[in-house]
């Protein structure tokens, strides 16, 4: 029998948004004041945010508002269900996690160029402070389910319903895609939040190819570079 033992989880995570979340907008409006309208209509036409959520910043609040998915993540069912802050433990794990997705989404599209100008993104960090998580990566979790498997989530799914059952908050899990295998963060509940809006930020620049993804941390002055495998990115 599957027993959780959850416990408390403190740190810093880390998620990516699009870079250009703000100036989209700005460019289909001639001024600032057309472009609060524009933004008031847009957030009309969006699921109302859950109460315990209202607090938030809308990076943290957005992955709990929608309610119903056409396709399973990891740790989120498809239809009805709650919603999931993945983040990760290091912002280039968010980096990779993020890109992962959208090279799938451009591979299987053959016919969807791939951009040619890098792709801007800030890393956001929020502080995460609960009573009950789980951790994946540590006994006697770690070795009594198939969490690592890079396409079929069914063991996760079943054991995060079995934590909503239980209150649990936080689920702490290695990351499949990246190469370092370092954790990432599954948040379950807007109350693990300890900061209602993030505590540091990232700018971050991507350039894609079908087999080869550079990046390069404008705040901390670093580049990486990856292969494109077939379930994840590789040291290159």
């Amino acid at each position: 029998m599957l027993r959780l033992d959850p416990r408390p989880y403190r740190g810093n995570v880390w998620r990516m948004i699009e870079g250009q979340y703000r100036p989209s907008t700005a460019r289909i409006v001639d001024t600032n004041e057309e472009q609060r309208i524009l933004e008031e209509i847009l957030e009309d036409t969006k699921p109302p945010v859950p109460e315990p959520c209202r607090h938030l910043d809308w990076p943290f609040r957005s992955p709990f508002r929608y309610g119903c998915y056409p396709g399973p993540s990891r740790f989120r069912r498809a239809g009805r269900t709650p919603g999931v802050f993945y983040s990760s433990e290091h912002s280039i794990t968010a980096l990779i996690e993020t890109t992962w997705g959208r090279v799938q989404t451009l591979l299987a599209s053959p016919g969807t160029p791939w951009p040619r100008a890098a792709i801007e993104h800030t890393a956001i960090c929020a502080d995460i402070n609960v009573e009950k998580s789980i951790d994946l990566m540590m006994q006697p979790l770690a070795s009594q389910g198939n969490w690592l498997d890079p396409a079929d989530y069914f063991e996760c799914l079943d054991i995060a319903d079995m934590a909503h059952t239980e209150g649990v908050e936080a689920i702490r899990y290695q990351s499949v895609r990246d190469p370092q295998g370092r954790a990432n963060v599954a948040v379950l509940t807007c109350g693990a939040f300890a900061q209602p809006a993030p505590v540091r930020q990232e700018t971050w620049k991507v350039l894609m190819s079908p087999s080869l993804i550079r990046a390069y941390c404008e705040t901390l002055r670093q580049d990486h570079q990856y292969a494109v495998g077939e379930q994840a990115l590789e040291l290159a």
